[in-house]
C-alpha cells in the first residue's frame, strides 16, 4: 500500500560508549584476491580509514600481508541513564568523549516526541529487529531523551533529514496550472474521457491527491489559498493565462505538465514553478524558478553505478545493451565508471545484433567461481526480455546428455554455438536503471529468480499505515482507490506547502535535507541561480517470495 508521513523530527545523535579491556586493533592477514577496500566493506568502516592505519600499504597488497584492522570484539556498554545531564564535571567529560567514540562506529539518533519504530526504519532503512539488537534497552521501548545506535556508519549516512515545522499563522497562496481541457470535455461523457485519455488520468488524480495534501495541511494550522488554471491544450492558454493573472501573488506555482509551457512561465515570473513530471526535455531546463520534482534518467545511472561500486566484492561484471547509439553511449560510460574502482579488472560489453542478443554469448561470459553481475544497457523490452530468458535457463549436465544422443543421430551443424556447462547454483543478479515499462511485460518470477535490482522515484511499503491512512482519506473523498499520480499529487504538493509553512524560503529549505513523503523521496539541489533538481531515488530489489526490499 502507498504512504505519507506527516512529521519528520530527526537528528544524528546516540547512546552507549565505549571501554572495555581488550585490544582495540588487531593484526590480520591478507588473502588472495583481497583489496583494502573490500577488507573495509568487511569490516563496516571507509577504505581511507583502513588506508590510513596502514599508511605503508597499497590498495591491493600482495596476499600473507598482514595489516591493522579494528577489533570488533572491542565492546562497548550503555551510558547509566542518571548519568545524562549531571553536574559532575569528570562524568560530562567521560559521556562526552564516549558519544565522540560512537559517532565514528554508528550512526546515532536521540529520540524525540512522536518518534516511532515505524519512523526510525523508514528514514534509517533498518529493520524494528535490528535495532533491538543494538540496543538491547529498547526492550522496554522507545523513551524520550533515548540516545540508541541505529547502524554502522558507512560512507552514505552522512544525511540531513528535513524537519517539518509549521509557523503559527501560516498563510500560502498556491497556483496551480493543470491541463484540464474543461471547454473541450464539457460535451463528453466522463466515463468515455477517462478511458481513452491518459493525460486526463494523468491531471485529474494528480489534483485529487494535491487537494488531499492542502486538506492535510489547513488542518495542522495552516491558510491556503489555491488559484486553479485551466492550460488546456499544449501552448494554448498558458500566454492568456500569464497576461490576464499576476501569478506573481502566489507563493509558489504547481504545473503546467508542458516541459515548454513551464519553461515559458519560469521566464516571467518572480514565483517558483514547481513542474511536477517527468520529460526528457527537463535536462533542458535552465531557469532558477524551476525545480524539477523527478530525477533526470542520469541521475538513476549515477545512484545504481555508486551502489554497484561501493558493493562490488569480485563479481564478474556484463553490460548488456541494444545495437542503438544511445545505448552503446550509455553501456561504455558504465564500463568507464566502473573500472575507476581498483579493485574492477574488467566489465565486458555485449551489445544485440540484428535485434536479439545471442544466448551463447552471455553463457560463455559467466564465471562459475563467482557472483555475476549483469547490467542491462537497455530500453528495449525484446532486448532485456532475451537476456533475462538466457541467464534464467542456463545450460547444464543434463542438456549436455541430450545434445549428445542428439548428436549421435543427427550431423551437428557447422554454425550451431558451443557454450559452457554450468553448475546450477551459478549466482546471477541483474540491474537497470529506472524500472520503468522496460520490464512490465517480464514475469516477475524471472525478475524475483535473478535478484532484479533497479532504482525508482517511489518506495511502496505495505504495512505503512500511514498510507493507509492516506488510502482511506482518498477513497472516502473520491471512492476510488489513489493511482501512482495521485499519490505523487499528494507527496509534491505535501513536501513542497510545508516546507513553505515553516516561513523560510522554499530554497533555503533545500539546504535543511532530505525529506520522504507518502512514496517519495526529495533530495533537492541547493543552487540558488540555477534550476533546482530532485535526486532522491530509491533502490529496490526482487526477492524470490516476490516482495521488494528497499537497499537504499
Amino acid at each position: 500500500m502507498r504512504r505519507f508521513k506527516l512529521f519528520v523530527v530527526f537528528f544524528i545523535l546516540c547512546i552507549a560508549t565505549s571501554c572495555g579491556q581488550q585490544k582495540k586493533y588487531i593484526s590480520y592477514t591478507v588473502k588472495k584476491g583481497e583489496t583494502m577496500k573490500v577488507i573495509a566493506k568487511r569490516l563496516d568502516m571507509k577504505t581511507k580509514d583502513l588506508l590510513r592505519l596502514n599508511p605503508d600499504v597499497s590498495r591491493r597488497p600482495r596476499p600473507n600481508t598482514v595489516i591493522i584492522i579494528p577489533n570488533k570484539d572491542f565492546t562497548t556498554i550503555p551510558v547509566k541513564k542518571d548519568t545524562i545531564g549531571v553536574s559532575d564535571p569528570v562524568e560530562i567529560d567521560s559521556l562526552k568523549v564516549n558519544l565522540e567514540e560512537l559517532k565514528k562506529q554508528f550512526v546515532l539518533h536521540t529520540v524525540k516526541k512522536g518518534d516511532t519504530y515505524y519512523n526510525l526504519t523508514r528514514y534509517y532503512n533498518v529493520s524494528e529487529n535490528s535495532l533491538k539488537e543494538l540496543n538491547p534497552e529498547l526492550s522496554e521501548g522507545l523513551k524520550l531523551g533515548m540516545i540508541i545506535k541505529i547502524k554502522p556508519v558507512t560512507d552514505e549516512d552522512e544525511v540531513i533529514f528535513y524537519q517539518d515545522t509549521v509557523q503559527i499563522g501560516a498563510a500560502l497562496r498556491l497556483a496551480i496550472l493543470l491541463p484540464f481541457r474543461a471547454v473541450e470535455f464539457d460535451t463528453i461523457e466522463a466515463q468515455d474521457i477517462f478511458a481513452t485519455n491518459r493525460l486526463a488520468n494523468i491531471t485529474t488524480d494528480f489534483y485529487l491527491g494535491a487537494e488531499v495534501a492542502i486538506d492535510s495541511l489547513r488542518s495542522q494550522g495552516v491558510t491556503i489559498d489555491v488559484s486553479l488554471f485551466d492550460t488546456g491544450k499544449k501552448n494554448s492558454k498558458i500566454r492568456e493565462i500569464l497576461n490576464d493573472n499576476d501569478l506573481d501573488d502566489n507563493d509558489v506555482i504547481i504545473g503546467p505538465l508542458y516541459s515548454d509551457e513551464a519553461a515559458i512561465l519560469a521566464n516571467r515570473v518572480r514565483t517558483e514553478v514547481v513542474f511536477p513530471v517527468y520529460s526528457r526535455s527537463q535536462k533542458d531546463f535552465s531557469s532558477s524558478k524551476l525545480i524539477k520534482t523527478y530525477a533526470d534518467k542520469s541521475v538513476h545511472q549515477e545512484v545504481l553505478l555508486k551502489h554497484i561500486d561501493t558493493s562490488y566484492t569480485n563479481e564478474n561484471i556484463l553490460i548488456i545493451g541494444d545495437s542503438t547509439a544511445i545505448s552503446r553511449r550509455n553501456a561504455n560510460q558504465i564500463r568507464s565508471f566502473l573500472l575507476r574502482n581498483d579493485s574492477i579488472g574488467e566489465a565486458k560489453i555485449i551489445h544485440a545484433a540484428n535485434g536479439f542478443i545471442r544466448k551463447d554469448y552471455i553463457i560463455n561470459s559467466l564465471k562459475a567461481e563467482v557472483g555475476n553481475w549483469v547490467i542491462l544497457a537497455t530500453d528495449k523490452s525484446a532486448i532485456a526480455s532475451d537476456a533475462i530468458n538466457s541467464l534464467i535457463s542456463l545450460p547444464t549436465e543434463e542438456d549436455e546428455e541430450e545434445d549428445g544422443d542428439r548428436k549421435d543421430n543427427l550431423k551437428k551443424k557447422k554454425d550451431e554455438p558451443e557454450m559452457q556447462v554450468l553448475p546450477e547454483d551459478t549466482v546471477i543478479k541483474i540491474f537497470a536503471c529506472d524500472k520503468s515499462n522496460t520490464y512490465d511485460k517480464i514475469d516477475n518470477d524471472k525478475l524475483a529468480k535473478l535478484g532484479f535490482t533497479y532504482t525508482s522515484d517511489i518506495y511502496v511499503d505495505d504495512t505503512s499505515v500511514a498510507a493507509q491512512v492516506f488510502n482511506k482519506q482518498y477513497e472516502e473523498k473520491n471512492n476510488a482507490f489513489p493511482s501512482y499520480y495521485a499519490t505523487k499529487g499528494f507527496d509534491i504538493t505535501y513536501d513542497i506547502l510545508m516546507r513553505l509553512a515553516s516561513g523560510n524560503n522554499l530554497k533555503d529549505t533545500f539546504k535543511e535535507g532530505i525529506s520522504y513523503r507518502l512514496e517519495s523521496k526529495f533530495e533537492f539541489s541547493k543552487k540558488l541561480f540555477a534550476t533546482s533538481d530532485n535526486n532522491g531515488l530509491f533502490i529496490l530489489q526482487y526477492n524470490p517470495d516476490l516482495t521488494i526490499t528497499r537497499i537504499k
